[in-house]
């Protein structure tokens, strides 16, 4: 029989997440079962549940910056051990047979990956998220979390991890390559932190100069105001890399100037409203203007091992569960410095 955990749940998009209870499946053959320690709070659940981004099944529990320990393994598995350090980020399924998932970007799978919440299983159940006591997931979409990195600043790379180490990664960010990152919240602090260990010389791109000192504090070199407009003249050309990580309509053809030639903008950040692009923008300097979503079950192992060899975690505030809330509207008014983690243990 499913298992009943405790949780934190949407009960319709217009309502605040109140303490509730779902349902679990029995631990299958290829499954795994986790005690979650803590859940981070990331942009994208406020959106999923206030329904920003199309309608949703409720009541609905999200997160999926999920970090625990491994009590129930299946008959199967052979990935992980009870007692393991484990995370769960924001897929636990795709087909498994497609040309991409069978490349190990399961983030692409051409029939769709199953988000961690709001989504439908292959079992069709809707997939209820980290903001809860336990979960299973099917062993190939767990993850181990090396030690060296504590379970509560681990939550949180599960998802700004490697939604920004992933195109950081792809695009060759490294020793010579000057990086920008636009915004310096939960998603580019931690761009800033992975460019820096990478080798790359970072610049911190925000609307104001609030948060310099943090940035500089993260491994950025310069910082600058993207409300001064002599910003903009000032780095013309200047960067062969920008990581946008801000969830908000921006005048992307003037973040493209800044761009040396075969330089490229990827867009992280995922606002509602569509993003217009001049074209003379792009061609004047061969520039490119692309996307990423998070990465591969592989390449979110190579992250958590890249970030235990450099000693990096996510700059956290860890509240308790009846928080959440507050936490929410602290998010929207970007009164968080960088991410929220729920102690799970405060669900009981």
């Amino acid at each position: 029989m499913p298992t009943t955990v405790n949780a934190y749940a949407a009960p319709s998009a217009s309502e605040d997440l109140i303490a509730t209870t779902i349902e679990r499946r029995d631990v299958g053959p290829d499954d795994v079962m986790i005690d979650i320690k803590f859940a981070g709070i990331c942009h994208s659940d406020i959106h999923t549940v206030r329904g920003d981004w199309g309608p949703q099944s409720y009541p609905l529990a999200p997160g999926h910056e999920i970090a625990g320990i491994v009590t129930e393994v299946g008959s199967n598995v052979t990935k992980h051990s009870v007692g393991d350090r484990v995370g769960v980020g924001c897929m636990v399924n795709s087909c498994g047979g497609c040309k991409n998932c069978e490349a190990g970007e399961e983030q692409y799978c051409l029939k769709g990956n199953t988000g961690t919440y709001g989504a439908t299983d292959r079992d069709g159940s809707i997939t209820q998220g980290g903001y809860s006591t336990h979960i299973v997931v099917t062993e190939d979409f767990v993850i181990r979390i090396p030690e060296g990195i504590d379970l509560d600043v681990a939550a949180p790379l599960l998802c700004a991890g490697i939604t920004t180490f992933s195109p950081l990664k792809h695009w060759g960010a490294g020793p010579g390559k000057k990086v920008a990152v636009v915004g310096l919240g939960g998603l580019g602090h931690m761009a800033v932190k992975l460019a820096a260990a990478m080798g790359a010389e970072v610049t911190v791109l925000s609307q104001s100069l609030k948060k310099q000192e943090d940035g500089l504090r993260l491994g950025a070199k310069h910082y600058y105001a993207t409300s001064d407009e002599n910003t903009f003249s000032d780095l013309a050309g200047s960067f062969d890399l920008i990581i946008n990580t801000v969830s908000a309509t921006l005048p992307i053809s003037d973040y493209l100037g800044l761009l040396d030639l075969d330089g490229a903008l990827v867009n992280v950040g995922a606002p509602a409203e569509p993003l217009p692009v001049n074209a003379f923008a792009l061609i004047g300097g061969r520039r490119s203007f692309a996307g990423s979503l998070i990465g591969g079950i592989r390449e979110t192992q190579e992250m958590l091992d890249f970030c235990a060899e450099h000693h990096l975690g996510a700059e956290i505030e860890v509240i308790s569960a009846d928080k959440i809330n507050e936490a929410y509207e602290r998010v929207l008014a970007s009164d968080v410095r960088y991410r929220f983690v729920i102690d799970t243990s405060t669900l009981n």
